[in-house]
């Protein structure tokens, strides 16, 4: 008898056991966010015949790349700061470098997230941040030839921000690197705008980042909560330093140059801007004016630069990829790879970025989200930096902190459709722009005549000809779509 209740009880207690044993929750995905810095759509998968970048093409290949994506801001810091907030341009700082010191530096934690980064921190995820994702390289604010500050770019969104400067000693010098250890500002400018240097991986400190980022998946690898990973490489940003193995991997004689290094027809040279960054290469073999432009043989050299960059970091990138395969991350990882905003390279006669023409704005965007089958691979709706902030949101199933300006990409992604507006709005000094299917249509607050411009990209993808002048109609039919969404700074 006392045998039998003693069997009754182990079978009630196994099973009480077993109702209260919770099936195993779904683990949220990952993300590792790669922001590639001025780095235009001048790769293998977009086209380009020349571009040697065989991981970044497969990594398109495996999951979606967007033909048409537009940054806000065709600057660093202003662009970087409406993809963390998931905004366009609210106010006249929010279109200037100096953005993240002057609105979250130094800012007191607010119920509003600073960042997505910060948001994503506050909903179990550990973040961390590598290289340049916000403005300053190591996330700290201070000027290119000073000490680091203590003060944070980004005060609330990092679990931890990893940076090594090498011997360049601090972040700024890395940023301007040359391989024997000297940078734009300790030589005083008296430096030309490309190097090519026997030198391994990490002879440059782009190869110090990936040091950094396989050291930090792994620190991931091991722990139980999701992750943010967010790593910021330099090139293909001047100087167009790498090493010699990858510029080995072009003849310059073969690489075209661009179709178009002409100020456009009816135009003013105030749309086209300045080229100050170039001209902060003293040592240039030529300097570029929009009289002048540079010989085909140098532009040849400067492309060479360009293309040699961004094999470099493509090579870096296929390690960083082997290595979340090989620790077995990648079947839950989101891999977002990011430019922060286009190039000029000798088109429409300027060497550089900082205007409202379609090189400067157009970028790359790959999106590869994990256990999935990309319905779209190659997707031809025009999209926006800001999407990125509620993309990552939606796959990661957290909701959206406040109002955004942007819309998920994940069921454009899953499904090829959605209900984008295909058109993206950009902004940069005095005026702004709207691409849409056919058109981009600029408005300049200044002086300076024509202040209208329209281009037809079905007829003129180069953006060669300003035919706002005979095209009235289309003009007035968007102009009230651009005065919409111009902020208010403009009129002041």
């Amino acid at each position: 008898m006392k045998k039998s209740i003693q069997l009754l009880l182990f079978v009630f207690l196994a099973f009480a056991c077993k109702s209260e044993t919770k099936p195993p929750e779904t683990t949220s995905p990952n993300v590792l966010f790669i922001a590639v810095d001025d780095l235009r759509p001048e790769l293998g998968i977009y086209g380009n015949p020349i571009v040697k970048s065989p991981n970044i093409d497969q990594l398109a290949i495996e999951g979606s790349f967007f033909r048409r994506h537009y940054v806000q801001v065709p600057t660093c810091g202003a662009s970087r700061y409406s993809l963390m907030t998931g905004l366009r341009p609210r106010k006249r700082i929010h279109i200037d470098n100096r953005v993240f010191y002057r609105e979250m530096a130094n800012q007191d934690e607010k119920e509003q997230p600073e960042s997505f980064v910060h948001h994503l921190k506050r909903n179990g995820y550990t973040t961390v941040g590598i290289g340049k994702l916000s403005h300053s390289v190591d996330g700290l604010v201070y000027g290119y030839e000073e000490e680091p500050s203590n003060v944070k770019e980004m005060p609330h969104s990092w679990d931890r921000f990893v940076f090594n400067p090498g011997k360049w000693k601090t972040g700024w010098n890395a940023f301007f690197a040359y391989a024997n250890g000297e940078n734009r500002q300790s030589l005083k400018g008296q430096v030309k705008p490309y190097e090519s240097t026997e030198v391994l991986d990490e002879g440059y400190p782009d190869g110090l980042i990936l040091k950094s980022a396989l050291e930090e998946l792994n620190k991931l690898k091991a722990q139980q909560k999701p992750f943010f990973l967010g790593v910021g490489f330099f090139k293909p940003h001047l100087p167009f330093n790498a090493p010699k193995k990858h510029w080995d991997l072009y003849d310059s004689s073969t690489i075209p140059i661009a179709p178009d290094p002409f100020i456009p027809q009816n135009v003013h040279p105030e749309s086209i801007g300045k080229m100050g960054e170039f001209y902060n290469y003293k040592l240039s073999d030529e300097k570029p004016t929009l009289d002048q432009s540079v010989s085909d043989e140098y532009a040849r050299k400067l492309i060479h630069g360009y293309y040699a960059s961004i094999s470099y970091i493509d090579h870096l990138i296929g390690q960083l990829l082997a290595e979340l395969k090989s620790l077995d991350l990648d079947k839950n990882t989101m891999v977002v790879l990011w430019g922060d905003h286009g190039w000029h390279l000798g088109n429409d006669r300027k060497w550089g970025k900082h205007s409202l023409f379609e090189r400067s704005l157009k970028s790359a965007l790959i999106v590869k989200l994990p256990g999935l089958n990309h319905a779209s691979k190659e997707i031809n709706t025009i999209v926006e930096t800001v999407d990125l902030y509620p993309t990552l949101l939606d796959f990661c199933g957290i909701g959206q902190p406040y109002e955004l300006d942007g819309k998920s990409l994940v069921e454009l992604i899953k499904t090829g459709k959605s209900n984008h507006e295909n058109r993206a709005i950009g902004f940069w000094k005095n005026g702004i722009s709207i691409r849409t299917g056919p058109y981009r249509l600029t408005k300049f607050f200044r002086e300076e005549e024509p202040t209208i411009e329209l281009y037809d990209h079905l007829l003129d993808p180069e953006e060669n000809i300003n035919i706002a002048f005979d095209h009235q109609k289309i003009v007035d039919s968007l102009i009230p779509v651009l005065e919409q969404a111009t902020p208010e700074f403009y009129f002041k």
